[in-house]
């Protein structure tokens, strides 16, 4: 099955392409614009799962690295000791921290998988954010992070795999230039009635992280 690239505001039918599909890998990628001497880059990717309230149902489906600490995790299947969050009802496995953003040729930068039939009956939606990590929640402390944003990235993109047949069902590049933003809703993936559909949103913020976070929990 060919892939189809997706532009701002597409909608596109997961159940109609992919019939019987169930997990699906989200990956992501980026190529920071790093200056010389100036500070790291540190993208972070992150879910919100949420309801007909527009809220998280609890604290688990706000899907992010630190969620680790918080026992909501699981081992990775690939790297021994390292750890992704996880949902309470187990259909979202959250991504590992990628510090620096520079992936082998076709990898991508980081990536989440979603069980599409063990989603809560709760979540109407699961929307898909990165963020740029800055001060002081930065690994240096560097206040220069406070400066970045999505204008000193390239390449952005994110896309849908069928993880049972490796093929990829769709892709959405990132194309807008957001020279003062620092949080991006890449895409959501949304219920129809019983089927599951993807919206290239393409949404961008101030505040980084927490702006999300104080949005949806």
């Amino acid at each position: 099955m060919a892939s189809f690239n997706l532009s701002k505001g597409d909608r596109f039918s997961l159940s109609k392409a992919a019939p019987g599909l169930s997990l699906v890998k989200i990956g992501m990628g980026w190529d920071p614009n790093d200056q010389p001497n100036g500070p790291d880059f540190d993208l972070d990717v992150s879910a919100f799962a949420i309801g007909s309230d527009f809220r998280i149902p609890s604290d688990s489906y706000f899907v992010f690295y630190g969620q680790v600490n918080m026992g909501n995790k699981v081992e990775d299947t690939t790297e021994k000791g390292l750890y992704r969050p996880l949902t309470e009802d187990g259909a979202i496995t959250g991504a590992i921290d990628d510090p620096d953003g520079r992936r082998s040729d076709g990898d991508d930068d980081e990536d989440m998988f979603i069980d599409l039939s063990r989603v809560n009956s709760k979540v109407e939606q699961i929307i898909i954010c990165c963020t740029i990590c800055k001060y002081p929640n930065d690994a240096k402390k560097d206040r220069r992070t406070l400066s970045l944003n999505f204008g000193q990235v390239e390449d952005c993109y994110i896309r849908i795999v069928n993880e049972s047949t490796g093929e990829e069902i769709l892709r959405y590049d990132l194309k807008d230039q957001y020279t003062n933003e620092d949080a991006v809703e890449f895409g959501r993936l949304f219920r129809v009635d019983n089927t599951w559909e993807f919206e290239a949103m393409g949404r961008a913020h101030t505040g980084s992280l927490q702006t999300l976070v104080d949005m949806y929990t």
